[in-house]
């Protein structure tokens, strides 16, 4: 099994950080003369993309003949994945540019694995190879590899074998951070303490709503994450409209795009390890997402349509959360959602319903959180989907409430402070209020 470890490295000197920073600049030159190479060729139909120069001459003093080995191979790979998108018509541009000298480059190279190695223990450090050249300039001994601190935690200490390295400037946090892919071996895995069931209810306002067969309800807040998303968005847009004519980027635009997807992909990280955490805690070992193609042909609007494929990449967090699922022997399972945004968990109605901003109100005197409720009945209705079809499930769902606990009455509420998600001391009331005269005092 296939893992990532995230780790923020930093220099043990000023001259180990501008050491660091020529050789993350140099692999961004050689990336930018490769790429420019290939482009070349690809506008020429008598040249071939793959023939390219050698570099190791001019890079391998630097960087070291394995380092410009890798970041040649990355840039293929890159290669070969717009070749793939491009057949099946999904190619949005070819391969870009890591910055430029004017305007600052993207600062990023890949080491090969047998040319770092990390110690993990009090004093955690990763250790890393560079070219001859500035080995000589800065002091380092023939054998002798560039030492740096490594700050965090790692989620796999022990793994059977590591792949590439990733290191990079993280202009959002003004740090330097690594990615390293590991092999684990399967025994480590976790497993589930129970057989109970959660159903996720993936929406824009709030990012996931979740209830368990134990009766929990969690909801992960998202509108302050798509408003700095959507803030980021207009403030590209802004600089794109002062460029001059002929440019369509800049090293600041460029800068704001990968703020965004590192922050997005940041929260997401988190949000996929703490409510899986918690569902293991729960005892769960099997997880039905609801497929968002049903709620964008119901509740398709631009809006919407930008918070699913721009900012929540749906495709990308289902990714992430099985991957972490998969660590704690939990099951993701992709399955249809339609309707049960609009149905009521008390009479089944779905054309008399009504949603309002979070609430969903039946004149049968249902009040309730929609999100919560959406996924409780999503929950209902998947538990038995492998023994009958969809009309016999919804005719019967009444008859199987005894399958899932009463959800609780003050879900969980969890918000994003930039680091982890936290429990906010605000609760959300979720109670069924069914008799009409209740219901409409309250109205």
């Amino acid at each position: 099994m296939k893992r990532t470890n995230t780790f923020e490295v930093v220099p043990l000197s000023d001259a180990d950080e501008v050491l660091l920073r020529r050789l993350l600049d140099a692999s961004a030159a050689l990336w930018n003369e490769i790429n420019y190479e290939r482009r070349e060729h690809y506008a020429d139909s008598d040249a071939d993309v793959w023939d390219i120069s050698e570099y190791r001459g001019r890079y391998g003093g630097t960087l070291g003949a394995s380092t410009v080995q890798q970041i040649e191979r990355k840039n293929r790979e890159a290669w070969r994945s717009f070749f793939a998108l491009q057949k099946k018509g999904e190619a949005n541009g070819k391969p870009g540019y890591w910055g430029n000298a004017e305007d600052g480059r993207e600062l990023r190279t890949y080491i090969r694995n047998t040319s770092y190695s990390v110690e993990w223990g009090e004093y955690s450090r990763l250790e890393i190879l560079v070219g001859q050249d500035l080995k000589e300039e800065y002091g380092l001994g023939y054998r002798e590899r560039l030492r740096l601190e490594v700050r965090g935690e790692p989620n796999w200490k022990e793994y059977d074998k590591q792949g590439r390295l990733e290191l990079f400037w993280d202009e959002t946090a003004q740090t330097f951070r690594a990615f390293q892919p590991v092999t684990v071996d399967n025994s480590r895995l976790a497993h589930p303490l129970a057989d109970e069931t959660a159903a996720l209810d993936i929406g824009s306002n709030n990012l996931v709503a979740c209830t368990t067969t134990t009766g929990t309800q969690l909801l992960y807040e998202g509108c302050d994450l798509f408003e700095r998303f959507r803030e980021t968005t207009r403030e590209i847009a802004r600089l794109q409209s002062l460029l001059d004519d002929g440019r369509y980027s800049s090293h600041r635009i460029r800068s704001l795009y990968r703020r965004r997807t590192r922050r997005r992909d940041h929260a997401q990280d988190a949000l996929a390890r703490d409510l899986i955490e918690r569902l293991h805690d729960e005892g769960v070992s099997t997880v039905y997402v609801g497929a968002l193609t049903d709620v964008l042909d119901t509740h398709w609007s631009v809006e919407a349509n930008a918070k699913t494929h721009n900012f929540w990449a749906f495709r990308q967090f289902i990714d992430r959360l099985a991957g972490t699922a998969e660590e704690y022997g939990i099951l993701v399972e992709v399955r249809s959602e339609a309707w049960t945004s609009q149905e009521c968990p008390n009479c089944g109605s779905t054309d008399r319903t009504t949603r309002h901003r979070d609430t969903l109100t039946c004149p049968c005197g249902f009040e309730g959180h929609a999100d919560l409720t959406a996924s409780e009945t999503f929950l209902r209705r998947h538990q038995n989907s492998e023994r009958s079809d969809w009309r016999t499930r919804h005719a019967v769902s009444r008859q199987r409430q005894t399958d899932v606990a009463r959800p609780m009455a003050r879900p969980v509420r969890l918000k994003w402070n930039d680091h982890d998600w936290s429990e906010s001391p605000r609760s959300c009331s979720n109670e069924e209020r069914t008799n009409p005269q209740v219901a409409s005092v309250g109205r």
